[in-house]
């Protein structure tokens, strides 16, 4: 029992790991990532709906109505996603005013909505807190990994706290910020380049 919980958790690090694996969530993925900082918040934020919601989808699953589950599982998900936007704007104002749209969006996230149809409403709450744990963790590892690669060649900048605690200037005067990189194009140009980085480890 306990090692199927720890594969369960840890699937989501690597196996599964989103977006790299699954390809889904892209639209934060590509649109929030100008900075490492940023990527980081919508991860963690996504973290915290990915284990309320499979939480409540594996505690409800015995009473919801197959017929109605996609319209219950989104009703679990926004209730997460107003508490994250409150606290977010409670705590973290400044984060959330950057992340903007993208927080309440997170209610039709593929990969919220998809781990409690493909998973927490199949299987136990133990497991389903796992996965979505796993899944949370990976998503925010592969966002910051992004945002911290866009954010380094595109700004020669890590942004931590609103303050950047790493500038390649300090290093290197004569650097010269590959802009590209922190505008839409470069978003997709970097996910193509890590999906195939990912893919030719994966393949080792």
């Amino acid at each position: 029992m306990a090692k199927s919980i720890a594969q369960e958790f840890a699937k989501g690090l690597w196996e599964e790991i989103p977006p790299f694996r699954l390809v889904l969530g892209l639209c934060p993925v590509l649109a929030v990532t100008k900075t490492v900082e940023n990527g980081i918040g919508m991860g963690l934020a996504t973290t915290f709906v990915l284990i309320g919601s499979n939480l409540f989808v594996s505690l409800l699953r015995n009473s919801i109505p197959a017929k109605v589950r996609i319209a219950c599982f989104i009703i679990i998900i926004a209730t997460f996603v107003t508490v994250v936007e409150l606290l977010m704007q409670a705590y973290a104002y400044p984060l959330f005013l950057k992340l903007g749209i993208f927080i309440p969006l997170i209610v039709v996230n593929c990969i919220v909505l998809g781990r409690a149809e493909a998973f927490a409403f199949k299987n136990g709450v133990v497991a389903s807190l796992a996965d979505g744990l796993g899944m949370g963790i990976g998503f925010t590892v592969s966002l910051g990994a992004l945002g911290g690669v866009r954010e380094f060649f595109g700004s020669g900048t890590l942004t931590f706290w609103e303050k950047p605690a790493f500038e390649i200037a300090n290093y290197a005067p004569s650097f010269q910020p590959f802009g590209f990189m922190v505008e839409a194009p470069g978003a997709f140009v970097c996910l193509g380049l890590m999906l195939c980085l990912m893919n030719l480890v994966g393949s080792e």
